[in-house]
């Protein structure tokens, strides 16, 4: 960096840095520090939403100006290598070896893309960085290139690395077949499948390794099956005394020893007894309704992605659980057609883990409307993105225009929880009432 003359220079940081930077900005703190970062950030949302409420005519200021109160953030019983899943990349490094697995520091738009490797990044565990340094070494042995944009060829793409703490390793390499014929697949496949079970990579010693042919830059099961190459179809996890399976795309909190944390407040923010219906909207593989299956009279799985719930089906009958029922399939579409026709007299429990994309509209109105639902626990990766748009539509002022006739819910609590150390983010459960 260049300084105004009588100033001293600074070195430039190294790559190193600047991917720490990137990826873990809070990782010089003392973890007491980025906790109180993170209660910070989770009262400028809070105090927002209850803003955002006051302008559709709803009191909603409490004390501090926030929309409710706000405990501190629960810590990671982990705070290093807690990461159960990491996505590495193939570009472009500082050295210009366009065979570099690690993680993008830049962006696409600067086309200042390069790509570093992540031995020294401090939430992925050892055994993640173990098999990209694996994968980097069979790559640059093949002859063919990486694709590092579609247009220009290639085929070397994407790593995911999932691992559990049962001792499970799973490897999903996704490839851009370009031009390539069956026989010239089959020979890449052969030849991974040679590297980690007897050359070099056999040390990874994994448990599953799938390949994925994908001319897109992400694909579904469906879109682009998932070729099991090696080992089990499926890696297991352990959380709160009962085992889950895992397929390769199914969603699972990448933070284990966090997530039993966190879905051990959610049974207790849940208030559920034996005669509640707990419904689990976006459950992929029926974590937190197997969790508190025992709490309550039954358990209502949703989710889209239908390998999760062909995972949460295997996991409810392993775990000898048979209160629980899942649907696949969009909650948007799924869920109105449940909960038109509720007639039930139990109480009903809504909790929603959505993606950052937040809810479906459909899926508030849903809620919004049946109002068996008196208690809804909001978990959010994100909340001040799309999931604020969720928070104001379920505490609006009935609105015909929108559909949305049944009463509103008004914010009761908020408790963060730190699934993410030396990152900014921080899942906040919102639990709201009628």
């Amino acid at each position: 960096r260049k300084k105004a003359k009588g100033s001293c220079s600074l070195p430039e940081p190294s790559w190193e840095e600047r991917l720490a930077n990137a990826v873990t900005p809070l990782w010089r703190l003392p973890y007491q520090e980025q906790l109180q970062v993170k209660y910070e950030s989770q009262r400028k949302i809070l105090q927002t939403l209850a803003s955002r409420l006051e302008e559709l005519g709803i009191d909603a200021q409490k004390p501090g100006g926030l929309c409710c109160p706000l405990q501190p953030v629960v810590p990671s019983p982990i705070i290093n290598g807690y990461r159960n899943k990491s996505t590495f990349s193939v570009n472009r490094g500082p050295d210009g070896n366009p065979k570099t697995v690690g993680l993008y520091v830049g962006t696409g738009r600067e086309r200042n893309i390069v790509c570093v490797k992540a031995n020294h990044v401090e939430n992925i565990p050892s055994k993640h960085k173990q098999v990209a340094q694996c994968y980097e070494e069979f790559i640059c042995r093949s002859p063919l290139d990486s694709c590092i944009l579609f247009h220009e060829g290639g085929h070397w793409r994407e790593l995911v690395v999932r691992t559990t703490s049962c001792g499970h390793t799973m490897a999903i390499i996704t490839f851009h077949p370009q031009q390539l014929g069956q026989e010239a697949l089959a020979t890449q496949k052969a030849l991974l499948k040679e590297f980690f079970t007897c050359g070099p990579g056999a040390v990874c010693a994994l448990t599953s390794l799938y390949f994925q042919e994908s001319t897109m830059t992400r694909c579904s099961h469906e879109q682009s099956p998932y070729q099991l190459l090696l080992g089990a179809p499926h890696i297991s996890e352990e959380l709160l005394g009962l085992k889950f399976r895992i397929s390769p795309d199914a969603f699972f909190q990448v933070n284990t020893a966090g997530a039993e944390v966190l879905y051990q407040a959610v049974g207790e923010l849940c208030q559920a007894t034996r005669d509640t219906v707990l419904l689990d909207i976006c459950c992929g593989t029926g974590t937190i309704g197997l969790s508190l299956a025992h709490r309550v009279s039954k358990v209502i799985g949703v989710e889209v992605v239908e390998k999760a719930i062909e995972d949460a089906e295997w996991n409810a009958a392993f775990n000898g659980i048979s209160n629980c029922e899942f649907h696949s399939g969009k909650a948007e579409a799924v869920l109105p057609q449940l909960l038109a026709s509720w007639e039930d007299a139990r109480p009903l429990v809504a909790v929603v883990n959505p993606s950052r994309a937040g809810l479906h509209y459909r899926v508030v109105r849903a809620i919004r409307n049946c109002s068996s639902i008196r208690r809804l626990l909001y978990i959010s990766c994100k909340p001040e993105g799309e999931a604020m748009r969720n928070f104001l539509e379920l505490c609006c002022p009935p609105d015909p225009r929108k559909k949305l006739a049944g009463e509103p819910f008004a914010p009761a609590l908020a408790v963060p929880f730190d699934l993410f150390p030396h990152t900014v983010h921080c899942e906040l459960v919102l639990l709201f009432t009628r």
